[in-house]
This record gives structure tokens, C-alpha cells and sequence, in this order.
């Protein structure tokens, strides 16, 4: 009896033990982490919470490229030429495109300079946009139709959101894969810089 006592005082005390480890090296790993962060600049802290935005490098020219707009009449990509563009490929089925569309409408809100072109690869068209549209009330989006993905296609896109930044000279600078928070003070001074610069053109002159 005093034995099997003994056994299980030595038990409780052996698990206490492993709970007080335990809890002393969770918080160490916490502190751990968080002395690593307090070491990355705050615009990198900023890049993970707004999306990777990644520069291309050397700019590409943008694809020849036509797509619908809601009041049926087709629209050419050459046609934004001289204006820097964010073409944003998205679904009203895409989770993450849903849950960006209403930043993506404050950034045009906020730079009104730069051409947001929200292209939807729904093969429904106007009857699954159009609803969606209203709903969320992104009124001020300009929101285009691809039904035969001809967009996805030509950039290559291998899923959905993908954005495409592309400069005045028509050159693909920069694309993001996956949901962003666009209106994001980062993510606004980022696509500042590409309004504030000229065209190829000037550049070259």
C-alpha cells in the first residue's frame, strides 16, 4: 500500500514537473518570436498583411487583349495605353476575390488616376456578376467579362485572385497572386510611385 502510495505521489509530481517545462518553454518560444519580429522593418511586417506584391523584372509587354464590358461592348486593353493599369482577375465563386473586392474598390477611390480593371472569369457572365455587384455595392469598380477565360490565358493565371500591374509604356511591372488588402497605406504609396512615373517614352527622351 505505502508502496503504490508512494508510486503515484512520484506520478503527480512527475506531471507537474512536465506542465511547468512545458509552460516555461512556450513562453520562451513566444519571447522568441517576438523579439524576431521587433527585428523586421515595419514595410515588410506591412508586405505580409497586404499581399506579395512581387516587381517584374524586366517589364514584359502586356498581352493583346479583349474583354466585355457589362453594357455588352467589347473592350481592349490597348485602349488604357498611357494610363497605369491593375487588371484583377477574379469569380464571384473565389472566397479570397470576394473578400478583396471592397478594398480594391477604396483603392480606385483613392487614386483615381490609376485604371482598375476587375475582369471576371465567371463563365455565367453579367447573370452571376451583376447580382454580386449590387450586393456588395461596388459601384464605383469598373468591373468587366471574360466568360471564355481568355484573360486567364493570356497572363497565364494558375488560380484566382491573381492581379497584373501594368505601367503607361504597357509593360507588366508588377503581379500579385492571392487576395490584398489594397487600400492598405503600404500598398497605396507602392502604386503611388508607379503614377508618379512617366512613360518609357519620356523617359528615354
Amino acid at each position: 500500500m505505502r508502496l503504490k502510495l508512494a508510486l503515484r505521489v512520484v506520478t503527480v509530481v512527475v506531471v507537474l514537473c512536465l506542465a511547468v517545462l512545458g509552460t516555461l518553454l512556450y513562453r520562451a518560444a513566444q519571447e522568441e518570436q517576438g523579439a524576431s519580429l521587433a527585428l523586421v522593418p515595419q514595410e515588410t511586417r506591412a508586405d505580409a498583411i497586404i499581399g506579395k506584391f512581387t516587381p517584374v523584372m524586366p517589364p514584359r509587354p502586356a498581352p493583346a487583349l479583349h474583354f466585355t464590358a457589362r453594357s455588352g461592348e467589347t473592350v481592349s486593353l490597348a485602349a488604357f495605353r498611357g494610363h497605369v493599369v491593375l487588371v484583377n482577375l477574379w469569380a464571384t465563386w473565389c472566397a479570397p476575390c470576394v473578400q478583396e473586392m471592397p478594398s480594391l474598390a477604396r483603392l480606385q477611390a483613392k487614386l483615381p488616376d490609376l485604371a482598375v480593371l476587375a475582369i471576371s472569369q465567371d463563365r455565367r457572365g453579367a447573370a452571376a456578376v451583376d447580382p454580386f455587384l449590387a450586393r456588395l455595392d461596388l459601384r464605383g469598380l469598373a468591373a468587366f467579362l471574360d466568360p471564355d477565360n481568355d484573360a486567364s490565358r493570356a497572363f497565364d493565371v494558375v488560380g484566382l485572385p491573381t492581379s497584373i500591374l501594368i505601367d503607361r509604356s504597357g509593360r507588366i511591372v508588377g503581379e500579385l497572386v492571392g487576395a490584398a488588402d489594397w487600400d492598405a497605406p503600404a500598398m497605396v504609396r507602392r502604386i503611388g510611385d508607379y503614377l508618379r512615373r512617366p512613360t518609357q517614352a519620356a523617359q528615354a527622351g
